[in-house]
């Protein structure tokens, strides 16, 4: 079973989401948390596989909790996955949260379904991107260049090969390791060697934050 933890400031919210996740015999709900700091407390506690994690949030909010619980989670080597909560459909802070290390966003409003599928997803280390969303955020805060580069990133993309490049122009555009493989002819394996490649070269946290590099970069545009 994949173990979950909500970060919600709303209780009403939160027992919404555990009775709907444990209607699920594949997910547990280890834990809730009630602000951003309890968020990160907790999620050092239980490493969870997967956080729900709402923004807006008193003490510390979701970015900020972000940032700390994927440091954590990267220097003990563990398999944390945020996947953040948002109630608008342009939250200026869904972006800023990817760039601190989450796997992906969703709406509040998701259907039942998906909301448990986006868990599976976003644990077996896939990004998750809504799409009504993805596209309208890239337009907002990287066309108008309202994010900082990341120099450091930007520099070690000369480390990748001809074909990692491929990929990661791939990645950026929201296709799954099976779906790279299939446009590049190659196997779901080798794909997923290449993306792990890429995440080691560009020292990104997550499948998700190689999205974020590829834009800011100005190698999707």
């Amino acid at each position: 079973m994949l173990s979950v933890l909500i970060a919600d400031d709303q209780m009403l919210v939160r027992g919404g989401f555990r009775v709907l996740l444990e209607s699920s015999t594949e997910l547990n709900v280890i834990a809730e948390a009630q602000n951003g700091e309890e968020a990160v407390e907790l999620a050092k506690k239980y490493e969870p596989d997967v956080i729900l994690m709402d923004i807006r949030m008193p003490k510390k909010d979701g970015i900020e909790a972000t940032r700390e619980i994927m440091e954590y989670s990267t220097a003990h080597a563990l398999n944390i996955h945020v996947l953040i909560l948002t109630t608008f459909d342009l939250d200026e802070y869904v972006y800023e949260a990817l760039r601190a290390g989450a796997s992906g966003f969703m709406l509040k409003d998701v259907e039942p379904a998906a909301l448990i599928d986006g868990i599976k997803v976003v644990a077996s280390g896939e990004a998750l991107l809504a799409p009504t969303v993805t596209r309208r955020l890239i337009d907002e805060f990287v066309s108008k260049q309202r994010v900082v580069k990341s120099s450091h990133q930007d520099a070690n993309l000369h480390l990748l090969t001809e074909r990692e490049s491929e990929v990661l122009v791939l990645i950026a555009q929201g296709l799954s390791n099976a779906e790279i493989a299939k446009n590049l002819f190659i196997s779901p394996t080798t794909a997923k060697t290449h993306v792990s490649r890429i995440i080691s070269k560009l020292d990104a946290k997550n499948r998700t934050q190689l999205v974020v590099i590829a834009y800011e970069s100005g190698l999707v545009s």
